[in-house]
């Protein structure tokens, strides 16, 4: 008996091995792409052919909330997502052929090419009507994590927000907040789990007024 019980393990052992989870999945092919070194000219060729006919030429992204903005992202962010969306750690059925259509190569350089794009600035806005209350809730359970200008932080895989899209900062919000996104990171489900409809409408319109400061131009 103890000896069909070890077997029973093994053979279970081995089934995970051979197919791991999708976050552990996704962790592994992160962890590949990260460690390559990004090409931006073949970026932005890959982009062009794999991504812009829905994210725009200059990335930013449809104001409708369907398709993000992705200019000036950070690549992990990117990377994290594609690399998620691939192993199916998090459903996106619109964006799975795509993501599936690009080797662990180009996945690299259109990360790297979309970090250098200029962020937009005439993205979507929500009506503006909550902005006081979205200021508070910002401050108060978004600021320590995504920066004072929505700058976000690749040491902690936080996304930029600023120039992103209210509609589609709604429509994720909402999905983090009621468990729908399969991948969403736990601090913000923590943080947003009790908000109601008007305070996650507050926040994201909100979110999506915020500007990075532009850098100054290096001199020749």
């Amino acid at each position: 008996m103890k000896l069909m019980w070890l077997m029973v393990g093994s053979l279970v052992a081995s089934a995970a091995v051979a197919n791991p989870s999708p976050e552990l999945a996704s962790q592994k092919e992160l962890k590949k792409v990260m460690a390559l070194k990004g090409d931006p000219v073949n970026g932005k060729d890959r982009y062009q052919a794999a991504c812009a006919s829905c994210h725009l030429d200059n990335g930013a992204g449809q104001p409708d909330g369907t398709f993000p903005q992705l200019a000036g992202q950070h690549p992990v962010v990117v990377l994290k997502q594609m690399t998620d969306i691939r192993a199916g750690a998090r459903e996106n059925a619109v964006m799975l052929g795509a993501a599936k259509a690009v080797s662990e190569q180009d996945l690299a350089d259109i990360a790297l090419y979309l970090k250098l794009l200029p962020i937009p600035h005439d993205n979507g806005r929500g009506e503006g009507e909550f902005l006081d209350d979205g200021l508070v809730l910002y401050k108060r359970d978004c600021l320590s994590c995504h920066g004072r200008s929505g700058e976000g932080d690749p040491k902690t895989n936080t996304p930029v927000l600023a120039g992103q899209h209210y509609k589609y900062l709604l429509r994720q919000a909402m999905d983090i907040r009621d468990g729908k996104r399969l991948n969403s990171n736990p601090k913000m489900m923590e943080a947003i789990k009790g908000y109601t409809d008007t305070q996650v409408i507050a926040v994201t319109d909100f979110m999506s007024r915020l500007v990075m400061p532009e850098l100054p131009k290096k001199k020749k």
